[in-house]
């Protein structure tokens, strides 16, 4: 060895549950619906399909969300603190294709 201390580990990114950020950005109603639109296996994260409302979402995944006769495919921009304004919401993504 040559007495010098490792290098540090980078800090992990960000991440958010998915079942809140679902709610946060306004895909869904509230937070249970949030919750099981993820466990029903409804949305996918980075192509893969998603069954559990815990997934941790962070920021630059591309997520495929159901929402009525439609679908959003969307990538986070940025992770939302709370649930605000739809504005602020849309703020935190962007719209990558919308169709049914």
């Amino acid at each position: 060895m040559n007495g010098r201390a490792a290098d540090p580990v980078p800090a992990a990114l960000p991440a958010l549950r998915i079942d809140k950020l679902l709610w946060y950005l306004r895909f869904a109603h509230n937070r249970v619906m949030a919750r099981k639109l993820a466990e029903q296996g409804h949305v996918r994260m980075n192509g893969r399909r998603i069954e559990r409302g815990h997934v941790k979402v962070r920021q630059g995944d591309i997520l495929t969300i159901p929402q009525g006769q439609l679908v959003h495919v969307v990538r986070i921009i940025s992770l939302p603190e709370r649930r605000s304004s739809a504005l602020q919401a849309q703020s935190c993504y962007e719209i990558l294709q919308t169709g049914n």
